[in-house]
């Protein structure tokens, strides 16, 4: 039992990932999330007000089976398949999340220091949501698709824009972490 509770091996999600991203490229699909989000707008009415949101959305009916994949294998992950173990930090790493404030560091996957409801319902918690949710809504039109549509789909098909776009969001990230992040928290 405890062997189907482990995470899937490289060895064995790397292929699969791989056999999925062939098959939309040969079926001629891209794979990204953001897009998901253009189809739920276009089909709520979207289109009657922002021309961005004006395209044939019924022919991307399919892509939101991912989204319900995102939810359902979420959902399966987290309750059936979670094993709530400590996670194996090293002592500097410790040491860094314990004088940024995160107490009981590698207890548990999500600290409640950042995800707990009690932390999210605050005015420092909800400004945070809005704002990271603007930016990255912005971001994602910006760079025209997300990182899993740029990392997975794009670089996968050798696309120079979604190499130069994966490189922006790692750079972004290590500046958030190091720079931004301790000055919010």
């Amino acid at each position: 039992m405890d062997y189907i509770l482990q995470p899937w091996p490289w060895y064995i999600s790397g292929p699969c990932i791989a056999i999925v991203m062939f098959l939309l490229l040969y079926f001629g699909r891209t794979f990204g999330m953001s897009s998901n989000l253009r189809t739920l707008c276009a089909m709520s009415g979207a289109g009657k007000k922002v021309e961005f949101f004006k395209f044939d959305w019924k022919s991307q009916r399919w892509n939101l089976v991912v989204v319900l994949g995102a939810i359902v294998g979420g959902f399966i992950a987290h309750h059936y398949l979670s094993n709530p173990i400590d996670i194996d930090l090293s002592k500097n790493t410790i040491n860094d999340l314990n004088s940024l404030g995160f107490n009981d560091a590698g207890k548990s996957l999500l600290p409640p220091e950042l995800f707990s409801w009690e932390n999210v319902f605050t005015l420092k918690g909800i400004a945070i949501l809005i704002t990271g949710g603007l930016l990255v809504g912005f971001g994602t039109r910006y760079a025209g698709g997300c990182t899993s549509g740029h990392a997975i789909t794009g670089l996968s098909s050798l696309q120079l824009p979604s190499l130069i776009a994966v490189v922006g969001f790692f750079l972004g990230g290590l500046f958030m972490i190091h720079f931004i992040y301790p000055i919010l928290f």
